[in-house]
This record gives C-alpha cells, sequence and structure tokens, in this order.
C-alpha cells in the first residue's frame, strides 16, 4: 500500500528547524537560506493541515510537533543507516569529487595525471558545478569550494589561499606602465563573483591604488570567469583575476601580471563528512591534493 507522506524536503526542514528552534541554525545544518526553510515549513504545514511551530518572540513547537518529533528524528537516523548499508560498496566504486567548473578546469584538471600515475587504480569523477553539495543525498565523495569555509557539520580544511592581481595581454601590458594607466584601456569584471564582498571590484581596487574613478565610470561585464580570461587573452581589456586560476597563463608569458597581486581573505577547501575522510580512496586524494596545493 503507498505510503501518505509528506515531501522529504519538507520533513527533514521541520526536524533540523524543531531540534535547534532556530530557522536560522536550520538553515546552516541544510546549507540553504532561513528563508528556504521557512518556506519548507509552511509547505509541510499546509499539507498536513496543522500548525507546527508558535511563531513569537522565541520559536516553539506546537504539543503535536514536539510529540512527533523524536519519531522524525529516529526514522531520519534510520535512513542514514539504511543509505551507509547500501554504500558499503562504495570503497570500490569511482571517488567522486566537486568542484567549481573555473578551479576544475584551470588547476585541478591539468594535475590529474600525476593523480592517475599514483593511484591508477582509483577512477576518479569530476562534477564541475558551484552549488552546493548535499552530502546525505548526493553520490559525492569530497568537494573543494572557494569561500570563508564555514561549512556547519563538516570536516573542513584550508586547502589554498588566494590572490586577486590584474593581468592583461602582453601587448596591452606594454601600454599599462602606471596604475592610472588602466583608465585608457577597457576593463573587464567578472559579474560571477558579485557575491563575494573580499574580491574586490575594479572601482574598490583603483580606490586602493589613489586613482579616482571618473564618473560614468563602468566596467565590462561577463558572467563567467573563463569568458573573462579568454576576453582578455583575445586583447579585450584588463581584468581582475584570481591568480591560481591564470598562474599558467602568466608562466607562459601569454598574460602579464600588471601589478602586484593582492590577498584574498577567502580561500579554497576541501569538504566533506567526516566519516568520508576513513574511505582509502578520499584519504588518497586528500593526502595528494595538499601536496598539490603546497607545491
Amino acid at each position: 500500500m503507498a505510503r501518505r507522506l509528506p515531501p522529504l524536503r519538507s520533513l527533514r526542514a521541520f526536524e533540523a528547524a524543531a531540534r535547534h528552534l532556530s530557522f536560522a541554525r536550520a538553515a546552516d545544518e541544510l546549507h540553504v537560506t532561513p528563508a528556504a526553510i521557512s518556506q519548507q515549513i509552511k509547505l509541510l504545514e499546509g499539507h498536513l493541515g496543522v500548525a507546527l511551530f508558535r511563531r513569537g518572540a522565541q520559536l516553539a513547537l506546537t504539543e503535536g510537533a514536539a510529540a512527533a518529533l523524536p519519531l522524525v528524528s529516529d526514522s531520519f537516523d534510520l535512513m542514514e543507516r539504511a543509505v551507509e548499508r547500501l554504500r558499503q560498496g562504495r570503497d570500490h566504486g569511482p571517488l567522486v569529487v566537486s568542484s567549481s567548473p573555473a578551479f576544475a578546469a584551470r588547476w585541478l584538471i591539468p594535475r590529474l595525471a600525476r593523480f592517475q600515475q599514483r593511484h591508477p587504480d582509483i577512477d576518479l569523477r569530476l562534477s564541475a558545478t558551484i552549488r552546493l553539495v548535499d552530502f546525505a543525498t548526493e553520490d559525492v565523495d569530497l568537494a573543494i569550494r572557494y569561500g570563508a569555509g564555514h561549512y556547519p557539520g563538516m570536516h573542513v580544511e584550508r586547502l589554498k589561499a588566494e590572490e586577486v592581481v590584474p593581468v592583461a595581454a602582453p601587448h596591452m601590458a606594454e601600454k599599462l606602465k602606471n596604475v592610472a594607466d588602466l583608465l585608457e584601456v577597457p576593463l573587464l569584471h567578472n559579474s560571477a563573483m558579485d557575491w563575494d564582498t573580499t574580491f574586490p571590484s575594479w572601482p574598490i581596487w583603483l580606490d586602493n591604488a589613489g586613482i579616482v574613478v571618473p564618473p560614468g565610470f563602468k566596467p565590462r561585464r561577463f558572467d563567467d570567469f573563463n569568458l573573462v580570461l579568454q576576453a582578455v587573452l583575445a586583447g579585450l581589456g584588463a581584468a581582475l583575476v584570481w591568480r591560481t586560476l591564470v598562474a599558467d597563463e602568466i608562466h607562459a608569458g601569454r598574460l602579464m601580471p600588471l601589478f602586484p597581486a593582492q590577498p584574498l581573505t577567502n580561500a579554497y577547501h576541501l569538504v566533506c563528512p567526516s566519516k568520508h575522510l576513513n574511505n582509502p580512496k578520499v584519504a588518497a586524494f586528500r593526502a595528494w591534493v595538499m601536496e598539490e596545493a603546497a607545491d
């Protein structure tokens, strides 16, 4: 007989919010926003036709919700154990690493031959996405993420620091002897970085360098790092970029750093549930990638 259950996502949101008595802490645990938790709770209340929380100065459970919480929590514990049993063969399957497309293409893939030489028995597969991973429901062993490293409930390890550096193609760089000369060429901006308040925009970078930005100043915007990089290589302008992701182009002379790089407070991190570190494949990749990052 078919089970009449509400959406699993709504139940997870309820269980976390009820356990913490906080939408904000539940959001941190599930890697979503408090608004998403609130929406899932409303969907669940609508599905059940009952209120689950008393929303006042302090969040509180209704009597029925308080009685149901232990059963819901126990059910999720049982589901987790069942999933782990289903995944017992994971040690013999592929190693799945999640990374942003730019970091995967520009830093990780050029080094993977060395990993395969050291561990030819490991089938490594890359999942290129900027979306946060839900390790409880997705077949991902380890993630590499850029940011402040705040991932509650996860094992988080700083992999590599990052710097921002202005770059241009060699023929354009020859014209840029002083910082003020930047105002004479098109300046390119990666709008995909607007979420990161530690990554400077051109107006902020120029202001820090003592250059007054003229009225109406507007950099040319791209919404992807690779588009910005290709535009700079094509001589369309200068851009502020992550030094890690253009190190090969700088070393080969295809890009020129215009002025000294500036350190960023955000960095690349290894992220995974602590229990994944017991997987020999994860341990092998972690040791290798930390070695590569140190080099």
